[in-house]
């Protein structure tokens, strides 16, 4: 049997004690109701991986305010007090099973699909995010054109951050993640993809950096010192995964520098591959061969800081696994533990792992698909010594 120690040894970051080194990745399900309050499905949909010990689970996106944030029909919400009272049931569930659970808060931008609230779209500058709405969330056709967001609305989105985190404290939560990857709207401030700002929001690669920094001062004093805050963060987008930042290797490790220096308790780097270069064009081959999360734990051992690294990206091995922490303190897993909700324990236990299977989110990304799925394969979310 494969030595599986590192992934079974305790970590802890901003006063949460975690078992082992495996998180549940964030995914994006569409099941909450059409209002975004939570779907009782949901709380069993959680409870199941904290009883399969994932030590930490990353909820799907949370839209944060009730004007341009929210990114697909039936994603839940913290914009308000009915939808902040709907997680505490999955919180609960949660924490009962000894497990710990951080909320992803989310701007879509750019990249929205469905919007209850408002009819059009922004983003930093006008632009369309490329190629077509995915389908398993319920989009179709194009992107809609993204309108310049104004000066009032960009603080007015920094305050929903700020007071869905305190939301995200309040409904019981150990701490939030701000989703500043995949192509939303925190990643969009960073990429010139969607940013040609000339104001104090634009600039070059680091300057670009004022929202995601005006969000994280904003979150921490919601919140308070006792409160993780975290973010995640990639190079490409959902629609666009082959995107890399402008500046190459130095330009990254500035971008990390300043968002550790900023108070983040930990940094969650995701991409195509865990262990893919960030940078595979550039002609030094030593910086060609290093990954995102590897770049990061660079800049944390130069400068000492106190965050801690979780890494993602097409982890579906146990041998994967264990290599991500050679840079990483933490490994979220997706798809596989979509297939696998007791991921950890199957390890533990030497017991086969399910190969996932799109058809889980056939025709959409439904908990209600995901569970027909498995009845008529006969493939238990939860093996129990049965395979």
């Amino acid at each position: 049997m494969t030595d599986t120690t590192a992934l079974f040894t305790p970590h802890a970051f901003a006063g949460l004690e975690l078992s082992n080194r495996l998180v549940l990745a964030p995914m994006t399900r569409t099941s909450a109701q059409d209002d975004g309050q939570v779907h009782f499905d949901m709380v069993d949909y959680y409870r199941d991986f904290a009883r399969g010990n994932f030590s930490l689970l990353i909820t799907e996106g949370i839209y944060t305010d009730e004007a341009f944030s929210q990114g697909y029909a039936n994603q839940p919400g913290l914009a308000n007090q009915a939808q902040q009272d709907s997680w505490r049931p999955v919180v609960d569930a949660v924490h009962q099973q000894g497990g710990r659970i951080i909320a992803q808060l989310m701007h879509a931008g750019a990249q929205t699909q469905h919007n209850r609230f408002k009819d059009e779209v922004v983003a930093p500058s006008e632009s369309r995010a490329s190629g077509e709405m995915l389908s398993f969330y319920g989009g179709s056709g194009p992107f809609p054109l993204a309108r310049e967001i104004s000066e009032a609305e960009i603080h007015e989105a920094i305050a929903g951050f700020a007071t869905s985190a305190r939301r995200a404290k309040e409904a019981g939560f150990d701490g939030i993640e701000l989703h500043g990857a995949n192509g939303y709207l925190i990643h969009q401030f960073i990429s010139e993809r969607f940013n040609q700002r000339d104001d104090a929001w634009g600039g070059d690669a680091i300057a670009r950096l004022a929202f995601p920094l005006a969000v994280i001062r904003s979150v921490r004093e919601a919140v308070g010192a006792d409160f993780a805050i975290g973010m995640r963060l990639s190079q490409g987008t959902v629609t666009e995964p082959e995107l890399t930042w402008q500046g190459g290797p130095d330009k990254a490790r500035e971008r990390f520098a300043k968002l550790m220096e900023a108070g983040l308790d930990f940094l969650h780097l995701t991409g195509s591959d865990v262990d893919a270069p960030a940078f595979p064009e550039i002609d030094d081959e030593r910086e060609r061969s290093l990954s995102l999360t590897a770049l990061a734990a660079q800049v944390r051992s130069e400068k000492a800081a106190e965050v801690s690294l979780i890494t993602n990206g097409n982890v579906a091995s146990v041998a994967k696994a264990q290599a991500a922490l050679q840079h990483a303190d933490l490994v979220a897993i997706g798809r596989s533990a979509l297939a696998n909700h007791d991921w950890p324990k199957r390890v533990q236990r030497g017991t086969c792992l399910t190969e996932f299977d799109f058809s889980m989110l056939s025709p959409l990304a439904t908990l209600a698909n995901e569970e027909d799925w498995r009845i008529a394969n006969d493939k238990p979310a939860n093996c129990e010594g049965r395979c």
